[in-house]
Parts: structure tokens; sequence; C-alpha cells
């Protein structure tokens, strides 16, 4: 049986839920802090909604949704925990002062993650006392389903946390993906961020509506990389020469202007089209409703996505 740790989640919002629920799938103990009125009420109730989505893919001899607390301050969620995840809102100062009263009150030797999205971790750890434990570990939603974090380490953040945050986050069924060199938007929402600029394009344009660029990943480029991601994909198109033969063959249509690099301009008109396109596509389904067939989804993909890569190499 895997040890159990204490952990601590500050901030409870969609990320931060979604934390708290993968930790308590995975046998932790979990002390939370949110001043927000009602926090606790709507973490147990996601807890409570998404546990059978948790038990499908495997929960841990010892999980148990009775492992999590909730504190009134950060210093009494802090001071004995193992890792601590920061996920209040994407506010610059706000996630400073917040990780400044973390290093404040945590151990010396305790792991601190921040959940952000944008913000480097050079940005986030300066000042502090122990900047060395402070890091990005950016994660995806839902958390308690996918299952990469992107490991950020800052100018001051040291090899040892780092790797001490890697095994812990392996430990809890996740893909830990240590991020060479800091970059604001880190890997993943980058390559998510170029994607969306280029469909909001194609809808500004008037080329294609919300429901048909999503179907043209979703049943198109979208299945192949759940498998290969992009560079895999595309070094099966060079045929037997693979990567080689591609870039020779395609290489220079790199050049021709095909996509838009720049984000269109988000006009009312632009939004409206994007707002009723996607109201149209889900018709009479709500979020609650899209939310629970996209976990069923995910269980069943997350498994076939293990049978052809078993042993990943992150």
């Amino acid at each position: 049986m895997a040890e159990i740790k204490k952990i601590a989640v500050i901030g409870t919002g969609v990320i931060g839920n979604g934390w708290i629920a993968r930790f308590l799938a995975q046998g932790h103990e979990v002390i939370a802090f949110d001043p927000a009125e009602g926090a606790e009420q709507r973490t147990r109730k996601v807890i409570d909604q998404v546990w059978a989505d948790l038990e499908k893919l495997g929960t841990a001899e010892n999980a148990s949704k009775e492992r999590l607390s909730f504190v009134p301050t950060i210093e009494e969620a802090v001071k004995d925990a193992y890792l601590i995840q920061e996920n209040v809102p994407e506010r610059e100062q706000l996630k400073k002062d917040v990780l400044a009263s973390i290093d404040q009150y945590a151990q010396s030797d305790a792991i601190i993650g921040s959940s952000t999205s944008g913000i480097m971790p050079s940005t986030l750890q300066a000042g502090l006392t122990h900047p060395e434990r402070v890091m990005v570990a950016h994660p995806f939603n839902p958390v308690y389903l996918l299952p990469l974090v992107e490991l950020v380490g800052g100018k001051e953040t040291s090899e040892e946390a780092l790797e001490a945050a890697k095994t812990f986050y392996a430990s809890i069924n996740m893909k830990p993906l240590v991020i060479r060199k800091e970059i604001e938007g880190h890997v993943a929402d980058r390559l998510m961020e170029a994607l969306w600029r280029e469909a909001l394009h194609l809808v500004n344009d008037g080329i294609v509506t919300t429901e048909e660029a999503d179907a043209a990943i979703i049943y198109g480029a979208g299945l192949r990389w759940a498998q290969m991601g992009p560079f895999l994909t595309f070094h099966l198109a060079g045929g037997d020469q693979g990567m080689r033969h591609m870039l020779e063959q395609f290489g220079p249509a790199l050049k021709l202007p095909w996509t838009k690099l720049e984000a269109p301009e988000l006009t009312d008109e632009l939004k409206e089209k994007v707002i009723e396109g996607c109201e149209s596509h889900a018709g009479d389904t709500s979020i609650t409703e899209l939310e629970q067939k996209r976990n069923e989804f995910l269980v069943k993909l997350l498994d076939l996505v293990e049978d052809y890569w078993p042993e990943s190499k992150i």
C-alpha cells in the first residue's frame, strides 16, 4: 500500500476540485482552503459526482472521500503538508501574495506547485524565502481524469524539488512532463492556442460553423493525435522513409500562407457567432450532461491509449 501523504489544496475552483478528486482517489489526505462562501459544499458535491468515473479508472486501495477536510486559514492547510497545490485565479499579484503566505507557513522542504496556465515560475517565486521548492505544476481539465501535468522550474527551482515532484505526480497516475525552459503559456496550451486562433479565423471568415470546425478535429486530426501526437502522425505521412521524406516533400508547403498566426479581433459579431454556434451544437444538452459524456469518453479513451502506449517516455 502506498504511503498516505498529506496534501494541501489552496483554491477550490474547477481545477482545485479536480486536484482534490485525484489526490483522494489515489489514497492521500487532503486539507483544503478556500475563503469563498459555500466552497466546501461545492467541492464535496463535485467529488460525489466524479467518484464513479475515478473508480472506473481504478482507485487506490485506501482511497476515501472522507480524507478531505477544510480549514479556515492557509497556515492550517499547509503547515504539515508534503505538497501544496495552489489554484487561485490567474492574477499575478494574487498568486504571488498567496504563494508568499504558503512559503511562510509550509515546511521548508514541502513541494509547492502552482496550477497557473501562463505565468512563469521565476515570476511567482521571486522574493520568497524558499523559492527553490516552488514550480509550476500545470494540469488539464478534468484534472481527475487527464494525466498530463507540466512541471516547469524557475530560475531558483532546485533539481531535487523537480525530481521529487516528478516522482510524486507519477505516483498518482499522472504523466509529468518536465519543461526544459520556462515560457509564457508553457507547452500544451501554446499548441492548443495555435489551433484555437485558426479555428476562430475560419469561423470569422464564414468558412465553417463552430460545429463543423469541431467535426474536422473529432473525425480527423483528433483521432490520430489521441494516439500519436503531431510529430509521429507526420512521421507516418512520409511512408517508409518517415519524417525524412515527409519534410522533403511537404516541408516547402510550410511557407505557404495557409494559416494566420495572429488571432482575429474578438468583435461582438465574432463572439455571437461562436456563442450561438456552441449553444446550437449543444442543443438541449446541459453543461452537466456534456461533462458526463466527456468523462465517460475519456475513461474509455485513456484505457485505449494505455493499451497502445503502456510504456510512455514521460
